[in-house]
């Protein structure tokens, strides 16, 4: 069989190159790496900056519709990301095996390059991959290197490697993380690095959540005081109160709780999604513990879960309190709706008895229209036999006139009811 013959799905091949959109880059120690996330929405400015950087030092520019670069510069390797809401900066130098955090290496980028980059910064950190120190560093001197604060750290990759940081931003106003390789390979490495600058990532991003969590928790425990009030007045059910009132405040409070789903339930969202990247990092590193330091999984777990808690905590208020809402509405409204037909009843039956009362009223009508009608006519016809008489017709005038009179009403009563059901049939 000819494999050419087959027709390809148009998204085949976009699909496939998918899963190696993102390599890992091969990385060897001393390396001294500089990382930078940006929050933006701005793509095509991402490209732009990166355009002039290629241009300046005469490498290939990405493709316009790369969402990934790796580029080699003369002195220094870049890699871009973009992702939904931040795009990443790697930069990457080989430096010497001495004394780690001195330089960063963004200093071999052009300093007004910068200016070219969108967005806010959100993580910036210096991570320094060296060699392994003649036998291990103790937590003393790391300290000195993370400006005497508070070190986490384990054995990582089944112990090829070690990792150091205290999760601070210091003066420069970089974090710091430091690696001591024992004996990664250099795939391993690249693997390695890029797992720990992504947890660093995540973990900005994960607590972006925070803030919003402890300002909606005080305007959800408003609003949940509000609906309180309104379901006790509901439930005391006194005659004089105002649904329709109750209907306002109950919509006002909907409108803020919604709002506050609005604008906080992708954020909340995104901080349960970039903690479960965070876990699912750390259980890649297979960290082994370190004896008198905290491992990352732990550092996570007891500074970092309870700001996903707290933010995962909102978000199920702000869910619990909306279908409480709906709760309440569909109460509120069952309330009004029965009062409601209450009215229509008493309306309906004050119709009712007005109609009987006009149609005893036109039967009334209908009587005083007969006789009416009847004495016009007798005095008509009274008219026409006096004529007739004054052209020699010999008539008892009166005679006639008495003899009529029960004619005509008959005749005017038996007009008057073919109209009526003539009427009726045009209204069905």
């Amino acid at each position: 069989m000819n494999a050419s013959n087959l027709k390809n799905h148009p998204q085949r091949i976009h699909l496939n190159n998918e899963v190696h959109a993102r390599p890992h880059q091969m990385m060897s120690a001393p390396l001294r790496v500089t990382h930078v996330a940006l929050l933006s929405n701005e793509r095509s400015k991402d490209l732009d900056a990166i355009n002039v950087l290629c241009d300046r030092y005469a490498v290939n520019r990405p493709n316009q519709d790369a969402n990934f670069y790796i580029g080699d510069f003369p002195m220094f390797k870049l890699r871009w990301e973009r992702h939904s809401e931040f795009s990443t900066y790697t930069i990457s130098e080989s430096c010497s095996n001495s004394t780690p955090f001195k330089e960063t290496a963004l200093s071999k980028l052009p300093v007004e390059w910068f200016d070219c980059l969108p967005g806010e910064v959100i993580t910036m950190l210096n991570l320094e991959l060296l060699g392994a120190p003649e036998g291990h560093r103790d937590l003393e001197g790391l300290s000195e290197l993370f400006s005497s604060n508070t070190v986490a750290g384990s054995e990582v990759s089944d112990g090829a490697a070690r990792v150091w940081s205290d999760f601070h931003i210091h003066g420069d106003g970089f974090n710091r993380i430091l690696i001591e390789n024992h004996h990664l390979r250099y795939r391993q490495a690249g693997r390695l690095v890029q797992r720990i600058l992504e947890i660093e990532t995540y973990r900005m991003l994960a607590l972006l959540g925070l803030p919003l969590a402890r300002q909606y928790s005080h305007d959800l425990s408003t609003c949940d005081s509000k609906l309180e009030l309104v379901t006790q007045q509901l439930a005391m059910h006194r005659e004089d109160e105002n649904e329709q009132q109750l209907l306002y405040e109950l919509s006002q409070i909907a409108a803020n709780v919604e709002h506050i789903a609005g604008t906080g339930g992708y954020r909340f969202s995104a901080t349960s999604a970039y903690y479960g990247l965070i876990k699912r990092r750390i259980n890649e590193l297979r960290e082994q513990r370190i004896e008198g330091a905290q491992s990352f999984n732990e550092f996570m777990e007891r500074r970092l879960e309870p700001a996903v808690r707290t933010c995962e905590s909102v978000s199920a208020r702000v869910q619990a309190l909306s279908n409480r809402i709906a709760r309440v509405s569909n109460l509120l409204r069952t309330r009004i709706n029965i009062n409601l037909e209450a009215q229509n009843r008493d309306l309906l039956s004050s119709m009712d008895k007005r109609a009987a009362m006009q149609l005893r009223l036109q039967e009334m009508v209908e009587g005083l229209s007969v006789v009416v009608l009847s004495y016009y006519s007798v005095g008509l016809l009274d008219y026409v036999l006096k004529s007739l008489k004054q052209f020699g017709v010999n008539l008892d005038v009166d005679l006639v006139l008495g003899i009529s009179v029960p004619f005509i009403v008959i005749a005017v009563l038996v007009s008057l009811r073919m109209n009526r059901r003539r009427l009726k049939k045009k209204d069905l």
